[in-house]
């Protein structure tokens, strides 16, 4: 039954037989837990436990056991494009007769597609510098430094410091304020202005303080523009040796004699770097005006979950960073209705996104072969040093999934293969925004420099 638009109600039921049969397995799963004078625990017969309890004490296990094969059942039958996680109900439960369920759900929305063929794109022309030869060969260089851990002695910009700092404001702590055996590079600029040059000079085990004013453009409104003061202390330091750059360094980090061809090297290097980064702009170019031409009324709950899934991704790499996504909010000063809020914007155009393409792919009758799905197997195989046996068994129950992206590949592919290098039109909106960022940046001229870091 639709409700509303992209929202219907399914109403399904499960046999009286079937429901029986799972209160007989809640029985047996529960039946540890019941107490009834005269009967040593977890030897009480359903039929006692019913007469003492009601047979509804198993009915929240019974229901949890039936509901999801009879909703794949019903699902199926429907032929219902569900895109969330649906809202159940029991209608009711009465003896002998089937128990009702109903779910209410959200289906995929129409895509009324616009041009998505021939589209013109600008494409980056990028030549390699002298400047960025240079600095890859000096990430070499730190890359091949000798460090060594000291414990005494003044300390440097570019030295890495074990810190532990704690900030006050009118002589208050502030909430993320506080860090223990921070790991902090000075000179890389990840504190705010004049933070990191005051503790150039300091001694290693010295207590000391450091004066700092928050930017005007800080991001937490409770400490913009205030001056603080941070107590610190450094436990110890990493120095960095750095190699002479001759031709004795590139035979220590190369296959080759010289560190001219070591530079012509990081040169072509560069070049396929600067290619692959224009092709996958000119992509993502492409697609976005495709996305822009279709009209879609996309429901909020696939926003929501797109939102709850970047916040896993965010909570997952942080973590692997040794942070918590409750700490990263303290520092930052937001919270997780505001981290909500700022992914929005994204949540919207990746799900209008994945909508579009799917129906491209079905407007132009992609697929993904058993030729496709193969090659695929055999890239990750290559990628990872493993068998091409071993990927498919790791991949299990992805493989749906990894086929749904293949097909999203292909027909991504086929956008960009008709799409055309050149300049690219700009829509309303999108003369809009470019001069709305273009006032917001002449306004912001002064703090520039504060905003970007």
């Amino acid at each position: 039954e639709e409700v509303e638009k992209n929202l219907s109600k399914l109403t399904f039921e499960v046999s009286s037989e079937d429901f029986k049969k799972a209160i007989d397995r809640a029985y047996n799963k529960n039946k540890g837990k019941f107490e009834v004078p005269g009967f040593r625990k977890g030897k009480v017969p359903k039929a006692v436990v019913i007469k003492y309890y009601t047979e509804a004490v198993f009915y929240d296990d019974a229901l949890n056991d039936v509901l999801p094969d009879a909703y794949e059942a019903a699902l199926k039958e429907s032929g219902l494009d569900v895109v969330a996680r649906p809202e159940f109900d029991v209608e009711e439960i009465k003896e002998g007769e089937p128990v009702v369920f109903t779910a209410l759900v959200t289906t995929r929305p129409e895509v009324k597609l616009g041009e998505y063929k021939g589209i013109t794109a600008e494409k980056d022309v990028n030549t390699v510098t002298d400047e960025e030869i240079d600095a890859d060969i000096k990430r070499m260089q730190e890359n091949a430094a000798r460090v060594s851990t000291v414990t005494e002695g003044a300390i440097e910009m570019g030295d890495k410091v074990d810190l532990d700092f704690e900030g006050f404001v009118d002589e208050v702590a502030f909430d993320g304020g506080k860090g223990e055996h921070y790991s902090l590079v000075l000179g890389s600029n990840s504190f705010i202005p004049g933070f990191e040059e005051q503790i150039a000079g300091k001694t290693i085990g010295e207590d000391f303080d450091v004066d700092v004013t928050f930017p005007e453009d800080y991001h937490a409104e409770d400490l913009k523009g205030k001056k603080a003061i941070f107590k610190c202390k450094v436990h110890s330091v990493e120095k960095k040796e750095l190699p002479e750059l001759d031709d004795e360094f590139a035979k220590d980090v190369s296959e080759f004699d010289t560190l001219a061809e070591l530079r012509n090297d990081a040169k072509e290097k560069l070049e396929k770097a600067k290619e692959a980064e224009a092709n996958r702009k000119f992509e993502d170019a492409v697609v976005d005006v495709a996305v822009e031409n279709a009209t879609v009324e996309i429901p909020d709950c696939m926003v929501n979950n797109q939102i709850e899934n970047q916040i896993k991704d965010i909570s997952y790499r942080l973590q692997s960073q040794g942070m918590p996504l409750e700490q990263y909010l303290q520092f930052t000063g937001m919270t997780m209705d505001s981290l909500r809020e700022q992914l929005k914007d994204t949540a919207y155009k990746a799900v209008k996104t994945q909508l579009v393409v799917g129906a491209i792919a079905d407007a132009e009758k992609v697929e993904v072969t058993d030729e496709d799905l193969e090659g695929e197997y055999k890239k990750m195989a290559d990628m990872y040093g493993m068998e091409v046996d071993k990927v498919k068994e790791l991949m299990g129950a992805n493989a749906e999934s990894l086929k749904l992206d293949l097909k999203a590949q292909k027909t991504i592919d086929l956008i960009v293969a008709a799409a055309k290098v050149g300049k690219a039109k700009k829509t309303a909106a999108k003369k809009a925004a470019t001069k709305k960022a273009g006032d917001a940046e002449e306004k912001a001229e002064p703090k520039k420099t504060a905003a970007k870091k």
